[in-house]
């Protein structure tokens, strides 16, 4: 069975340990290993999660199959984005990971369907989510078989001389 449930502040340290379970063996063919450490700190040391959640908006919900914890996803408010000739209430999927012995049970599909459900209760007038996926990730595939369209695409700076080489991705909700 699966199910999820909203994390806290005090869910940071579990976000940390699952975060190492899953990012590095997703982006071990992507990113060196220099790249991989650097990007680890940046978004996943303990500190970092908390500043997310606690001022920069991010939501993240935690997914169990059978009570055990499989996987994550956080969203977070955008603010308006330029769409189609117009101006669009936007939220941004920053994450979404399932950890490895939980691949290809439908856990992924699952904690995509959440995050949108929990926009939707957030902000229940059409909008659009948003993600990054970086170009060379074989999840590009998943996320255009769950609906969303490439809208752009893009070379990010992140710091340390590293770039995001990114497809951003959107779908209307």
């Amino acid at each position: 069975m699966l199910t999820v449930r909203k994390a806290t502040i005090a869910d940071c340290e579990l976000i940390h340990e699952l975060a190492w379970k899953v990012f590095p063996e997703t982006y071990k063919e992507i990113l060196s290993p220099e790249q991989m450490e650097y990007m680890m700190e940046w978004m996943y040391s303990v500190e970092n999660l908390k500043k997310q959640m606690s001022e920069e908006g991010h939501v993240y919900l935690l997914g169990y199959y059978n009570e055990e914890v499989m996987g994550y996803v956080s969203v977070q408010p955008q603010g308006k984005s330029a769409y189609e000739g117009g101006q669009i209430d936007t939220f941004h999927l920053q994450k979404i990971y399932v950890l490895p012995d939980f691949q290809g049970l439908h856990c992924g599909s699952f904690l995509f369907r959440e995050a949108i459900q929990y926009i939707k209760e957030l902000h229940p007038t059409p909008c659009l989510m948003e993600l990054n996926v970086n170009r060379h990730n074989k999840a590009l595939h998943f996320y255009e078989h769950m609906g969303m369209r490439k809208l752009r695409e893009g070379d990010f700076p992140i710091g340390n001389g590293y770039y995001m080489n990114d497809y951003i991705m959107g779908l209307e909700i």
